[in-house]
């Protein structure tokens, strides 16, 4: 059973498990993981609106905090801001969120990036309000990469992370590229343009670390 020291990820998707893993294993090898995938909240959220499963969310972290998780980090950006506003009892952490203060220290004109479009929403109020936090401008324009969800669910995720990039690769008069959310972020490394592309599972899982070292 997982105990104080475990780091619970809420995924909406199994394929997002071996990223965390990897990345545990290069950054944080001392940190236990479990992790807990309930696709129907991103589907019923797509339709209904994220507000719509709030209990739902709510009851997946409650389970997880019965189980012993010190700290839980919500993978899913359609679901990020419901999860934090759950109040479980430990820290809950969206893992974008280091991501949208990464963006607005670079720069006032942010485009972000996404495939499934209830994701452009929470992600744009998300920026702006990290840069009120800052009090910094921020500009905020949004892309949605048709096609790229579509290939993610069927498997084909080199397709996906492709049509991501080139997508990035064509956007003009911006200070910094946001990819919304946690699956796209191979298409960071595929990249050619000059504007700075950031992803989220990197500095996501390294802010849940460090909640659950502070408890």
């Amino acid at each position: 059973m997982p105990g104080p020291g475990t780091l619970a990820l809420l995924h909406t998707s199994p394929a997002h498990i071996p990223v965390f893993e990897a990345l545990r294993d290069e950054s944080h090898p001392e940190l236990r993981l479990r992790h807990l995938v309930a696709e129907d909240l991103l589907a019923r959220a797509r339709v209904e609106g994220p507000d719509a499963v709030a209990g739902d969310v709510r009851a997946a972290l409650d389970r997880a905090v019965a189980d012993g998780a010190g700290a839980v980090l919500c993978t899913c950006s359609t679901i990020g801001a419901v999860a934090e506003a759950a109040g479980a009892g430990v820290p809950v952490l969206r893992v974008d969120r280091p991501m949208a203060a990464a963006a607005v220290a670079v720069g006032p004109r942010v485009v972000v990036l996404a495939t499934v479009e209830s994701t452009l929403a929470p992600t744009v109020a998300l920026v702006e309000e990290e840069a009120r936090r800052a009090g910094r401008p921020a500009d905020v324009r949004t892309l949605l990469v048709d096609g790229a969800f579509a290939r993610f669910e069927a498997g084909d995720t080199d397709g996906c992370a492709r049509l991501v990039a080139e997508a990035a690769d064509a956007v003009t008069d911006a200070d910094v590229i946001v990819l919304a959310q946690a699956s796209m972020a191979p298409a960071q490394h595929l990249t050619t343009t000059a504007v700075p592309v950031l992803a989220s599972p990197r500095p996501g899982l390294a802010a849940g670390a460090d909640a659950l070292r502070r408890r």
